[in-house]
């Protein structure tokens, strides 16, 4: 008896063991085609007119926070998602990264002395498929292994790169092709994410890739074709490569064969779970090196991770109107009239709660419900809570209310230089210009005429008293790109110098009540430009220094 039971025992572990070994795969898909939209957020998506990408969002399935690998930046991210794997094991840490040329060397290498990729390991375990990449970004190519695709080609017009991978798609019906479009990045970058120029160019990527659609359907492979539309990071202002959501989280949509209808994938994903997933698609075992993991529940006939813990998630932020543009915060300068404050709910199911005070919001904050007006500076922080416990981040607006009779002011003095990479001696150069403004901040509009030819560089100096109503510590921030300087009284208060993108830096300083000089020096290299100055202390929440708070003389 016991002998008939311990084989029994032995025989039904070897069924397990074969049961696990016999992968589940999604069945009828033969080809997968990826569209990769470089810099494209899912702001981007959402605000931008986006019809061919808001239909195939309908009848597919979507991950909208997808996780970036840091820094949030081109290579970084493209590697990992053709690699499988994050940084550290394919060593491509930023955008300088040379096949002989890196700090980090892979942990593992192929025959062409790179990290495995979703290419190579395509052409590895099915060596007759047809594979293809066409791409605008020149740099792409140095990512994938050359002689496993097919056909590749660079082109640096986007409309070039969408027709080519059109024809090439409707010619070949390849088994995995891959095309990159560059432009909405170059756009994020020239005019800033968020703006005007910027949606225009989601929305033309929209229309190129319903040009790559509609090679699918001409090709005949509609049917048995998976398409995954994704990209490699978001932004904030003009650049990206930090660690913000704006930044660090991008969407994912498939659709076609295989995906379920309107679906929104719960568990969690990040940029380098594309790489086997393209794999699991097309019944291919990844290599143990890569890390990512097949998005399974997209596909008919899987369900969510078994041992998916979903904790508390976060929901999509509210927006404080006006909302912020390029670095500047959301709120505004009012001189001589009132603010309207206006919340926009941006997560379903979900109501906005809001303090005026500074505090964060809880479940028993005021509930929004129609736009309100504020009389005088005040610092408007909401946050949206969901029927599931679920909660979005908190966001902040600064609205600054001054009158125009009242002494208010900062002086400006402007100078010139050339190709500066950290503070000048002010005292040694020319003012060019000056003026009074309201606030310790950069006009574009005004300062972007006073350029010099071909040269981006300047200098400014601000000066204005601040009005301290109760002594205690007090913290100072700037936020600049490039360098600035922060000076109470004469004493270098925050020391945030450099050739650098926006970097807040902060310190604190004790003060006694009454008027105090504040002055900032700010220098911009080249490039973008940008200056906030905060600060915070006893019954002030941190905020913008508000302009009815700042004087032109110490009267």
């Amino acid at each position: 008896m016991y002998k008939i039971t311990a084989g029994l025992f032995i025989l039904a572990v070897n069924f397990c063991f074969f049961c696990q070994a016999q992968e589940k795969y999604p069945q009828g898909i033969q080809h997968v085609i990826v569209i990769g939209v470089d810099g494209m957020s899912p702001d981007g998506i959402r605000t931008a007119p986006t019809p061919v990408m808001h239909g195939l969002l309908k009848t597919g399935s979507v991950k909208w926070n997808v996780r970036t690998v840091l820094p949030s930046s081109s290579s970084p991210n493209w590697a990992s998602m053709i690699m499988g794997a994050g940084t550290e094991a394919h060593g491509i840490t930023d955008n300088d990264w040379g096949r002989a040329d890196y700090t980090l060397p892979p942990i593992v290498s192929d025959e062409d002395g790179i990290f495995p990729t979703i290419f190579g390991w395509v052409h590895r375990n099915k060596p007759t498929a047809e594979i293809g990449a066409v791409y605008q970004w020149g740099d792409f190519g140095r990512l994938f292994e050359k002689n496993a695709v097919n056909y590749y080609k660079n082109i640096p017009d986007e409309v070039g790169t969408a027709l080519e991978f059109a024809s090439y798609v409707k010619a070949k019906k390849p088994v995995f092709g891959f095309m990159h479009l560059d432009q909405v990045d170059d756009d994020g970058h020239e005019y800033g994410h968020g703006t005007p120029q910027y949606y225009r160019a989601v929305t033309k990527a929209d229309s190129l890739i319903g040009m790559v659609w509609q090679s699918i359907k001409d090709a005949g492979i509609e049917k048995s074709t998976l398409l995954i539309i994704t990209a490699d990071h978001g932004g904030v202002g003009f650049g990206h490569g930090g660690a913000t959501i704006e930044e660090a989280e991008i969407t994912m949509i498939l659709h076609g064969a295989g995906i379920k209808t309107g679906y929104t994938v719960k568990q969690q994903v990040y940029t380098y779970d594309l790489a086997a997933t393209i794999a699991f698609a097309l019944h291919i075992v990844p290599p143990y090196v890569w890390t990512g993991r097949p998005i399974k529940s997209a596909f008919t006939g899987f369900t969510e991770p078994s041992n998916l813990y979903l904790g508390k998630i976060l929901i999509p932020s509210p927006k404080i109107f006006p909302w912020r543009y390029l670095y500047q915060q959301a709120g505004g300068l009012y001189i001589d009239s009132t603010a309207t404050v206006t919340i926009q709910t941006s997560a379903p199911d979900a109501v906005t709660r809001y303090t005026t005070d500074g505090t964060v919001p809880n479940r028993v904050s005021k509930q929004y419900a129609a736009p309100f007006t504020v009389d005088t500076s005040t610092v408007v922080t909401a946050m949206s809570f969901d029927t599931a416990g679920n909660n979005s981040q908190a966001v902040t607006a600064y609205y600054r209310v001054t009158s125009s009779n009242q002494g208010h002011g900062v002086h400006v003095q402007y100078f010139t230089g050339f190709e500066w990479n950290h503070m000048p001696a002010f005292s040694l150069l020319q003012q060019r210009h000056e003026w009074d403004s309201y606030e310790f901040a950069l006009n574009r509009t005004q300062i972007l005429p006073l350029f010099g030819k071909d040269t981006s560089t300047f200098g400014v100096i601000m000066q204005s008293y601040l009005q301290v109503d109760r002594p205690g510590s007090y913290t100072f921030y700037t936020r600049s790109d490039d360098g600035s300087k922060l000076f109470v009284d004469g004493k270098e208060v925050v020391n945030n110098d450099g050739d650098h993108g926006v970097i807040e830096k902060n310190s604190s300083i004790d003060l006694v009540a009454g008027k105090h000089l504040v002055k900032v020096e700010y220098y911009n290299g080249s490039g973008g430009f940008w200056l906030d100055v905060m600060y915070k202390g006893p019954g002030v929440p941190k905020q913008i220094i508000p302009a009815n708070k700042l004087f032109l003389e110490n009267k």
